[in-house]
C-alpha cells in the first residue's frame, strides 16, 4: 500500500501478470476522484458501469418526483402535486431510493474520506461525501422528525443521489476516454507472441514464450512474429521492424544478424539463438519505459498537489460561511441555506484539477511511443519544452559513426580501376578504412581480386600485389617514402584534407593512379534536424572529441556555427555545466558510453536508440529510430503536451472557482442560483472536458 500524493489516499497496486514476466502497471484514476489506482482496466470499468447504472436507475424516479413533475404540474395546473400524499411520496419514497445510492453505491466516498483523514490530507472525496451526506442527513431528519419541520417540508434526497449518479457517470466517461489514451501501450503489449518454436534435442517444440531460455535455438517461419531477441544462426530473410523503428522497409537478416521480439519475419525461414528473454527483450524494455513515464509525476503536478491540498479546506470554509450568512444574517430557511452549502461543496470539487496533468502525460507519452520517442518520466517530457540549447555528439549521432568512401579521384587510371586495385589490396583487411573501400567497391559492382602479397605498414598504409601489379595504398608519407612523386594528386589530397576527410593515395607499379577519400559521413536527416531546431529558436552546438578541422567540416555541412572540438570524454560534462551556468537549458544528444555522464548532467538527456545500453540508461528520452529529427519531434511533443496541461489546469480552475460565487448565492438578487444537482453536473462535465482535451494530443504530428 502506498499513499497517493494528490489525494492523500492509499493506492492499491494489483499488478496484472501479462504474458509471462512482463507485468502491466498501467494506472487508472479512481472512479470518483483523481486517486491513481493500479487496477485492471476491465475490472474498474465493469465495476464503475454497474455502480453508475444503479445510481441512475434509482435517482431518475427521484428527480422526476421532486423536480420534473412539480414543474410540469405548476405549468399545467396539476393540483395533486400539492396534496399530502404526493409530499409523503416525495419524502418517504425519496428515502427508500436515495439511501442505497448514498451508502452502497456511494460508499467509496466515505472510504476515501476516511483514508484522507488518516493521512491528514483533504481530498475530493471529502467534498463529495460532505455535500451529499448533508443533503441526505437533513432530508432524513425532515422525514422522521416531522414535528420540527412544519409543512411544506423540503427534502433533498434527489440532490444527494443524483449528484452521486452524475459524478459516477462523469467518471465512467473518463474511464472510457482514458481507455483510448492507453491505446499505444496496449498495442505494444499485444505484439508479444504467446508461443515459440524451440529446437531441443533436435526436435521442434511449441512452448509458451515464457519458457524460452537464453541460448535456446528457435525457428521462425515466414509470416510469424519473432518471440524473443536473438542472433540468427541459420537462414536468410527480411524482417519487418516497424514496431520498433517506425521504418516501413523490411530489414535483411542473415547469419550473425540481430533479431528482436515481436518483429515479423517476412520471407525465409530463420533459426536464431535466444539472447534476451522476458523483461530483457527490447519490447519489454519499451513497455516498461512507457509505463514508468505514464505513472510518473511532472514537476508542475507537484504545484497542483499543493494547491489541491489547500483548496479542499478553503472550499469547506467558504461553504460554511455561505450557509451561516444566509441562515443567520439573511434569515433564509435552514433548508434553503443548506442547499447553498451543498452547491458550493459540489461545484468546487476539484476532480478535474487532479486529472489535468496525468491525463495529458498519459496521452503524450503514449503518442511518443507511437512515434518512436520513449520518454522515461514525465519530468523529462515537461523539461524538454524549456530547452534553449541542443548539444549534439558528432560521431554516431549526427554522423553515421563508421567511415565511408566519399570521393574517388582518378589520376592515371580510370575510377573503376582505382577502386579495383585499392579494394584488392584491402580485401581481408580488418582496418575500418580498408573495410570502407571494399564495401564501396561492392556497391559499385567492381570485381575485386584477392592480393597475392600483403603487408600492413603501421601508421602509413598497405603494400600488396594484386593481379600481378605492385600496389601501395596509404597516406602521403607512404608514397613519398617510396620516392613516388604526387604530381597532380597533390592538390586533390590537400583539398580533401581541408574538408576533414582522410585521403588515401593509390600507387600502381610506381606511379600514382588515384586518390580515395574516406570520412565519417553525415546522416541523411541531420541537416533537416538542425534547421528545424534553429527555426524553433533553439541554439545548436556540436560536441566532439574529433579534431577541430574535421569537426568544422561536418558542422559547415549541417549549418552548425558553435563547435566544441577535441573535447575528452571527461570534459564533456564540464562543457554542459558551462552552458548551464550561462543560463541555457541544455538537451544533450548522444549514443556512446562516453556520452553517458553528459546525458545525465544535462537538463534533458536524449539517447539515440541505436547507441549503447549505458547511454540509453542515462538518457531521459530514448529515440528508437536512429534519426536526429526525432530530437525535434520530442521537443515539439513536450511543448504540445505541456500546452495541454496548462489548458486543462485553466479549465479545471475555471470550473472550480468561477461557479463558487454562483453556488454561494452571490447572484441570487439577480435571480441566479445554482441548484446542487446542476452543480454536480457541472463538476462532472469539467472532468470529462479535461480528459477530452488531453485526447486531442493523439492528433500530434511532428512539424519537420
Amino acid at each position: 500500500m502506498a499513499v497517493d500524493p494528490v489525494c492523500g489516499m492509499y493506492v492499491n497496486e494489483a499488478n496484472a501478470e501479462l504474458k509471462g514476466e512482463v507485468r502491466s502497471r498501467m494506472y487508472y484514476f479512481c472512479s470518483t476522484t483523481c486517486q491513481l489506482t493500479f487496477l485492471r482496466p476491465e475490472e474498474e470499468l465493469k465495476k464503475l458501469k454497474r455502480d453508475t447504472a444503479i445510481a441512475l436507475v434509482l435517482s431518475a424516479p427521484l428527480v422526476a418526483i421532486a423536480m420534473v413533475i412539480p414543474l410540469l404540474g405548476g405549468a399545467l395546473g396539476w393540483s395533486f402535486v400539492m396534496e399530502e400524499w404526493y409530499e409523503n411520496l416525495m419524502i418517504y419514497g425519496g428515502f427508500l431510493l436515495a439511501t442505497p445510492v448514498q451508502f452502497a453505491v456511494g460508499w467509496r466516498f466515505y472510504r476515501g474520506t476516511w483514508d484522507s483523514i488518516r493521512n491528514r490530507m483533504a481530498n475530493m472525496d471529502v467534498l463529495i461525501a460532505l455535500g451529499t451526506s448533508a443533503a441526505w442527513g437533513y432530508s432524513a431528519v425532515v422525514a422522521f422528525l416531522p414535528s420540527f419541520f412544519p409543512p411544506p417540508r423540503a427534502v433533498y434526497f434527489e440532490a444527494s443521489s443524483f449528484i452521486i449518479a452524475l459524478i459516477l457517470l462523469g467518471s465512467y466517461m473518463q474511464e472510457l476516454a482514458k481507455g483510448r489514451a492507453g491505446d499505444a501501450l496496449r498495442k505494444l503489449m499485444d505484439l508479444q507472441p504467446r508461443t515459440a518454436t524451440v529446437v531441443r534435442e533436435g526436435v521442434e517444440e511449441h512452448v509458451p514464450v515464457e519458457q524460452v531460455r537464453i541460448d535456446d535455438v528457435l525457428v521462425v517461419r515466414p509470416g510469424e512474429r519473432i518471440p524473443v531477441d536473438g542472433v540468427v544462426v541459420e537462414g536468410a530473410s527480411t524482417v519487418d521492424e516497424s514496431m520498433l523503428t517506425g521504418e516501413s522497409i523490411p530489414v535483411d537478416k542473415a547469419s550473425g544478424a540481430e533479431v528482436f521480439g515481436a518483429t515479423i519475419n517476412k520471407a525465409g525461414l530463420l533459426r536464431f539463438r535466444a539472447a534476451k528473454v522476458g523483461q530483457d527483450t527490447a519490447l519489454a524494455q519499451i513497455i516498461k519505459l512507457v509505463e514508468d513515464a505514464q505513472q510518473s509525476r511532472a514537476p508542475i503536478q507537484r504545484l497542483v498537489d499543493r494547491v489541491a491540498a489547500m483548496f479542499v479546506p478553503a472550499v469547506v470554509a467558504t461553504a460554511l460561511v455561505a450557509f451561516l450568512a444566509w441562515y443567520f444574517l439573511a434569515g433564509k430557511p435552514f433548508s434553503w441555506s443548506l442547499s447553498i452549502f451543498i452547491a458550493v461543496i459540489i461545484i468546487a470539487c476539484p476532480c478535474a484539477l487532479g486529472i489535468a496533468t496525468p491525463a495529458a502525460i498519459m496521452v503524450g507519452t503514449g503518442k511518443g511511443a507511437e512515434n518512436g520517442l520513449l520518454i522515461k518520466a514525465a519530468e523529462h517530457l515537461e523539461n524538454a519544452r524549456r530547452v534553449t540549447t541542443v548539444v549534439f555528439d558528432k560521431t554516431g549521432t549526427l554522423t553515421k559513426g563508421k567511415p565511408s568512401v566519399t570521393d574517388v579521384i582518378p589520376v592515371s587510371l580510370s575510377e573503376s580501376d582505382v577502386l579495383r586495385f585499392a579494394a584488392g589490396a584491402e580485401r581481408g583487411s580488418e582496418h575500418p578504412l580498408g573495410e570502407a573501400i571494399v564495401r564501396h567497391a561492392g556497391t559499385r559492382n567492381v570485381a575485386v581480386s584477392s592480393p597475392t602479397e600483403f603487408e600492413a605498414i603501421s601508421g602509413q598504409g598497405v603494400r600488396a600485389r594484386v593481379d600481378g601489379h605492385a600496389i601501395l595504398l596509404g597516406n602521403r608519407r607512404l608514397i613519398e617514402s617510396a620516392g613516388i612523386p604526387l604530381g597532380s594528386a597533390e592538390a586533390a589530397v590537400t583539398r580533401l584534407q581541408e574538408q576533414g576527410r582522410t585521403a588515401m593515395i593509390l600507387a600502381v607499379d610506381g606511379a600514382v593512379g588515384g586518390v580515395i577519400a574516406v570520412a565519417d559521413t553525415v546522416k541523411e536527416h541531420s541537416k533537416a534536424a538542425v534547421s528545424a531546431l534553429r527555426r524553433m529558436g533553439i541554439d545548436v552546438v556540436m560536441l566532439t572529441g574529433d579534431n577541430e578541422r574535421t569537426a568544422r567540416a561536418i558542422a559547415s555541412q549541417l549549418g552548425i556555427e558553435t563547435v566544441l572540438a577535441e573535447v575528452l570524454p571527461g570534459q564533456k560534462v564540464e562543457k554542459i555545466k558551462e552552458l548551464q551556468a550561462a543560463g541555457e537549458v541544455v538537451a544533450m544528444v548522444g549514443d556512446g558510453v562516453n556520452d553517458a555522464p553528459a546525458l545525465a548532467q544535462s537538463d534533458v538527456g536524449i539517447a539515440i536508440g541505436s547507441g549503447t545500453d549505458v547511454a540509453m540508461e542515462a538518457g531521459g528520452i530514448v529515440l528508437v529510430k536512429d534519426d536526429p529529427r526525432d530530437v525535434v519531434a520530442s521537443i515539439q511533443l513536450s511543448r504540445r503536451t505541456v500546452g495541454k496541461i496548462r489548458q486543462n489546469l485553466f479549465w479545471a480552475f475555471f470550473y472550480n472557482t468561477a461557479f463558487i460565487p454562483v453556488a454561494a448565492g452571490v447572484f441570487f438578487p439577480l435571480g441566479i442560483l445554482l441548484h446542487p444537482v446542476f452543480a454536480g453536473a457541472a463538476m462532472g462535465f469539467s472532468s470529462v472536458s479535461v480528459v477530452t482535451n488531453s485526447l486531442l494530443l493523439k492528433r500530434f504530428r511532428p512539424n519537420l
